[in-house]
């Protein structure tokens, strides 16, 4: 009775089979569900528990409730450092440890700190009732029923509600065999595990053996040896030291952190090796632990081994006798990448895009990328300028990626997307009570979240100035004040900041701060727009087209789309064109890619300088890098001459009738050296 024999969607479909029979009809059916669930299903449906009620569970009053507590005093104080230690091995992950009476009366609880509003333990508090009769088929009550450990998981639970949860739970007999109370883990369905139920048995045996060992000092060898079984099942490493320093236990994740069996660490030398030998003699934690005489959390670890770097965190206890000396240490040891894994996985604080996700071959693509990879090598803060859709994100995660700080956190910010009055308590975090409508416990900023990873400042360009004072000082001090809080919060964070506006302009306008301006741009790179490297559009447009069509259709393009596509002015720049391309694969039904396919905006683009320039083999010209070009180029140079004559010099209205913008306008001058 370990886990759950049948499959969930079983399971599920039996469970409503079974609550939308009649009780009559039910007793006549068989089900695909174990024996011990089935019996409980039916107890529950003759004493009428509701199986989709979402309303909390009935409670003790606070008079019972401390009568309740009295009364298992002596049970309470043996069982909770067994609690703490079963507890400490899901810390973090949700799960919740309890002890109940006989009745079924949470007496004491172990969770982390959000256990009264997580929606999967929001049902676990002192004095709650988890009896079959208030809380259906469950772990803890049924156990209470069958006398028997039991771990009840998803839809076999009788009400609804707690089909997410996995409910672990065993009895605690006292020496006559009379139950004297249940201890349960609980925590979410998805990360359930079959030993858990044998990890809180062997806990339930050894809180029952530390009450019988008041009569009888022989049943210490069964504690020991659970404990054993639980030190060598724990999926954290465990280092155990004497108060001489030296190792005298490790376990198996220990063993391949430490990267035993390479070097002078074998499984069989590990016992009696000195900690100093493998950690050194001024690791922090050594320093605090060992020398210190104090406990240590969360320490970095970068071990040499023949395997390679062992990255880890270490979080380190001295251990007291009776008396309170110290006469050794716990170390637990967590994989720097299992738990970068987790936070990644959760928060989706991470960057997916490498160098390789920027596609273009021609030479103003090419010298940004060079820049940006020369700029992943050094911490100095980058600035990446462009107009809307060049893929300003996509080199901050590049750089991102490339550096040193690979490992640590990427988190974007769209300063233009933000309140202004939000945009402080946003980046710095604030206090608690730091104004109306603060969280209780404050917040932390994205500096802080950031630290140790690369924060990306996108549209920085729309960052009020009241601000821009408080973002130069971060950036000068390395350090965050929160809002409403006068402690000073060191911050190692490397700044990328995008913008789609010319800065310099903004600093001459007096809407951006030259100081703050100067200290972003220590590595400036422009991304150039889709219309100024043309030679990447036909690369990019095949790249979107392979990387959006799911079905692997193979399409044919017909040639008179690639002209159509090289010739529009592309505004959007690659943003645009990804969506231009995604429309063509959803819309288009056979295999033939046609000017039918194409938007409307891109079949009625028709720019003057190109109305005399006719190509009358678009293949052939399409073959030849670079031959459109200069086509284009030559053409566009003799109408913007034309117009211009036309117009006595009049930028705007040759602009319109180019239908481009003036800025534009100016700058194809400035290329083809026209002077008004």
């Amino acid at each position: 009775m370990t886990g759950v024999e049948s499959a969930p969607n079983t399971i599920f479909s039996e469970w409503l089979r079974l609550t939308a029979a009649s009780e009559a009809t039910d007793q006549s059916q068989a089900y695909s569900v174990r024996p011990e669930i089935l019996d409980s299903w039916r107890r529950c449906k003759h004493d009428m528990v509701e199986p989709n009620s979402r309303t909390l569970h009935r409670q003790l009053d606070s008079a019972s409730l401390q009568v309740m507590l009295e009364e298992n005093q002596e049970l309470i104080t043996i069982a909770k450092p067994f609690m703490a230690n079963l507890y400490g091995f899901v810390a973090g992950s949700g799960f919740v440890v309890v002890l109940t009476d006989v009745r079924g009366y949470i007496m004491e609880i172990f969770g982390d700190e959000d256990v009264l509003t997580n929606p999967m333990t929001v049902s676990f508090f002192q004095g709650a009732d988890w009896s079959e009769r208030e809380a259906g088929t469950n772990a803890i009550g049924t156990a209470l029923v069958i006398k028997e450990p039991i771990q009840v998981s998803g839809a076999e639970h009788y009400c609804r509600k707690h089909h997410n949860i996995t409910c672990s739970a065993a009895p605690i007999m006292d020496k006559q065999g009379n139950m004297i109370g249940i201890l349960d883990v609980s925590g979410s369905f998805t990360a359930a595990h079959l030993h858990t139920l044998g990890m809180v048995v062997a806990a339930a045996e050894a809180i029952m053996a530390q009450i019988s060992i008041r009569r009888k000092n022989n049943e210490l060898s069964v504690i020991n040896n659970r404990l054993i079984n639980i030190f060598n099942t724990m999926s954290d490493g465990v280092i155990m030291v004497d108060n001489q320093g030296f190792i005298s236990e490790l376990n198996p994740v220990a063993q391949k952190l430490l990267g035993c069996g390479c070097g002078s660490i074998t499984p069989e030398a590990g016992p009696g090796i000195r900690l100093t030998s493998i950690l050194g003699d001024k690791n922090p934690l050594i320093q605090k632990m060992l020398h210190g005489k104090q406990s240590c959390n969360d320490i970095e670890l970068m071990l040499n081994t023949r395997h390679g770097v062992s990255h880890c965190l270490a979080s380190g206890e001295p251990v007291t006798d009776a008396q309170g000396l110290v006469n050794g240490y716990i170390i637990i040891m967590r994989s720097i990448k299992q738990i970068q894994k987790l936070v990644n996985q959760f928060s989706g604080h991470y960057g997916t895009l490498q160098f390789s996700d920027i596609i273009g071959e021609s030479k103003a693509i090419l010298e940004a990328v060079r820049i940006a990879s020369r700029a992943a090598a050094c911490t100095s803060n980058v600035l990446l300028q462009g107009e809307s859709g060049t893929g300003k994100e996509i080199f901050a995660q590049a750089i991102h990626n490339r550096s040193n700080r690979q490992a640590g956190p990427f988190i974007a910010v769209n300063c233009g997307a933000i309140p202004r009055e939000l945009i402080g308590s946003e980046l710095f975090g604030y206090a608690e009570g730091a104004f109306t409508g603060a969280k209780r416990g404050g917040k932390l900023g994205k500096f802080e979240l950031a630290s140790g990873g690369t924060l990306f400042l996108d549209e920085i360009g729309d960052m009020p100035l009241e601000q821009q004072v408080a973002l130069l000082r971060v950036l000068q001090e390395r350090s965050v004040t929160r809002i409403g809080c006068d402690q000073v919060i060191p911050v190692d964070v490397r700044v990328i900041c995008a913008t789609n506006k010319c800065l310099v302009q903004e600093v001459e306008r007096g809407t951006f701060r030259g100081d703050l301006y100067y200290r972003l741009s220590v590595i400036s790179i422009t991304i150039p727009p889709l219309r100024d490297r043309s030679d990447d559009i036909i690369p990019l447009f095949n790249y979107f087209l392979e990387k959006l069509d799911r079905q692997e259709r193979n399409f044919n393009v017909d040639s008179e789309v690639l002209a159509k596509i090289i010739r529009y002015d592309w505004p959007g720049n690659v943003r645009e064109l990804q969506n231009v391309v995604e429309r063509i694969v959803n819309l288009t039904e056979g295999l033939e890619i046609t000017l039918a396919n194409l938007p409307q905006e891109i079949l009625d683009w028709h720019p003057h300088f190109l109305a005399s320039a006719p190509v009358r083999n678009i293949k052939e010209t399409l073959g030849v890098r670079g031959q459109h070009r200069r086509i284009v180029e030559e053409t566009e140079r003799e109408e913007i001459l034309t117009l211009l004559y036309t117009h006595g010099g009049n930028v705007s209205l040759t602009a319109k009738d180019m239908g481009v913008s003036r800025n534009t306008l100016y700058r194809k001058m400035k290329q083809y050296a026209i002077e008004n």
